[in-house]
């Protein structure tokens, strides 16, 4: 009866062709297995035909479909459900909660890169040759303003008016004329500063020298100037090369800026989680259990800035702060359902992690604009 059965189905999968040691490890199988149970490669002795190729092909894609509508109607719908069904076993049915958080962080960013204007900021940083960046004000006349659009020009004509480039340009001269007539002098006096003046003091020189000089690299800053080559001095070259860099070509490093901003998400969240996990410390959950329950909630917040976007894009509205307040009685309730406490000691505790959130998120800001500072 089970052999009818099995020749009903189609293809490579008939009992007819399949065989009693898998093929790819060699684990010994039964002729009623589909799969191996220990490698899961398809129990099959036919040879792959095209017919074959295309219909695992499109099985795999429509079961991968499968599971991602049923994840997002679980996560669209019923908050915190989602995490309590996949810690409890039901695995197969929803996409991995971390695949499927780095796939909408890359589309949301891509959309960001993609329909953003900031190479078009790249005209407002212009080399003067004497190692000012200043603005350049006939870039402004297209650049829009908004509602101070009918006040523009007068604006531009202000700023013309004040010289402002012309007094920047005297003190940094005068600056910059005591750094160039010795530079090894002027290292070795900020090495005698604290941490923080010290750094900031050398960045300042070498600034200075790479736009005076054209330097490339720190060894040839080194073997000019007859520098120490110690790791601060590499630390303050490197920042001061990014920074002058970033500054002639705003819009550029804007978009290199997004680019990193999905893999961020990702030290992020553990850290992040911590706090979770400390705040529910007295419940039976793991740290893994937190960190699932925050991939979830924040896989949701992308999908509603993807939504807000394409609603902005396609009829010039404003509706993320309408998403964002979804998200906020989302995650209320995606507490509440997960954890399974009242109201108040909810209240409370998202009130808490809602600020330890954007304290964590000023802190990661600061640190990928600085990193991309440095290897920009």
């Amino acid at each position: 009866m089970k052999l009818s059965l099995g020749n009903k189905k189609a293809g490579r999968y008939r009992l007819k062709y399949r065989g009693v040691t898998c093929l790819n490890c060699k684990h010994p199988l039964d002729i009623s297995d589909k799969f191996c149970p220990n490698c899961s490669q398809a129990n099959s002795t036919k040879r792959l035909t095209l017919k074959d190729f295309f219909e695992e092909f499109f099985s795999s894609l429509f079961s991968y479909d499968t599971k991602l509508f049923k994840t997002l109607a679980a996560m669209l719908t019923r908050p915190g459900k989602i995490t309590k069904d996949y810690l409890a076993g039901k695995r197969v049915s929803y996409t991995n909660p971390f695949r499927f958080l780095l796939s909408l962080a890359i589309i949301y960013f891509l959309l960001m890169g993609f329909s953003g204007s900031f190479e078009q900021l790249n005209r407002l940083g212009e080399d003067t040759g004497n190692g000012l960046i200043n603005i350049n004000t006939s870039a402004l006349k297209n650049i829009d303003f908004g509602e101070a659009e009918k006040d523009k020009d007068k604006i531009i004509s202000e700023l013309d008016s004040l010289d402002i480039d012309g007094v920047i340009y005297e003190q940094v001269r005068l600056r910059d004329s005591v750094i160039y007539s010795n530079p090894k002098r002027e290292i070795e006096a900020a090495d005698e500063l604290k941490l923080f003046p010290r750094f900031f003091r050398k960045l300042e020189i070498y600034s200075t020298l790479i736009t005076k000089d054209t330097l490339y690299t720190f060894a040839e800053t080194k073997d000019k100037y007859d520098l120490k080559n110690t790791i601060g001095n590499k630390t303050a070259f490197t920042t001061a090369k990014g920074t002058i860099r970033s500054k002639k070509e705003p819009g550029t490093f804007i978009n290199a800026l997004i680019s990193k901003l999905p893999f961020t998400t990702f030290f992020f969240l553990p850290v992040f989680t911590v706090f979770i996990w400390l705040i529910y410390i007295r419940k039976k959950h793991t740290y893994t259990d937190h960190l699932i329950f925050s991939f979830h909630n924040q896989s949701l917040l992308f999908i509603l800035l993807i939504i807000s976007y394409l609603i902005n894009s396609l009829f010039k509205a404003e509706s993320n702060g309408i998403f964002l307040l979804i998200f906020a009685i989302y995650l209320y309730k995606s507490m509440r359902n997960f954890y399974g406490q009242g109201r108040f000691k909810t209240i409370v505790k998202y009130s808490i992690l809602n600020t330890v959130f954007v304290i964590l998120a000023c802190i990661g800001v600061v640190l990928l604009l600085a990193g991309s500072i440095f290897t920009y």
